[in-house]
């Protein structure tokens, strides 16, 4: 596996890791009408919903390993993908060296 996305060293987001689907900038203009709307009436669940769809638009990212973001995050907890570092409340991350090791391993 080529690794042309990995900086040497530091920590990587899970949407580095396994990549990130790209948002237009029509799919972002609906989702933040379809929350403005939400947010009219009032319902909670609805506002939930819409609160985490993307509101802006963004390019595809693509990962450096195969795998969906679900099998990463049971890999995470079963202990087979490496362990995250919080860099803050809401930052979750990796280290390099630990992403570049499991790339050897799998490779």
């Amino acid at each position: 596996m080529a690794n042309n996305f990995l900086p040497e060293t530091g920590f990587v987001r899970e949407a580095q890791i396994v990549g990130q689907r790209g948002v237009t900038e029509e799919e972002a203009e609906r989702n933040r009408q379809a929350l403005a709307t939400a947010m009219a009436t009032g319902d909670k669940k609805a506002i939930r919903r819409c609160q985490n769809k993307p509101q802006r638009a963004r390019p595809s990212l693509p990962g450096v390993l195969p795998f969906s973001r679900s099998k990463w995050w049971i890999g995470v907890k079963k202990g087979t993908y490496p362990k995250p570092v919080k860099l803050g409340p809401n930052i979750t991350a990796w280290k390099v060296e630990d992403i570049l090791e499991l790339i050897a391993v799998i490779a």
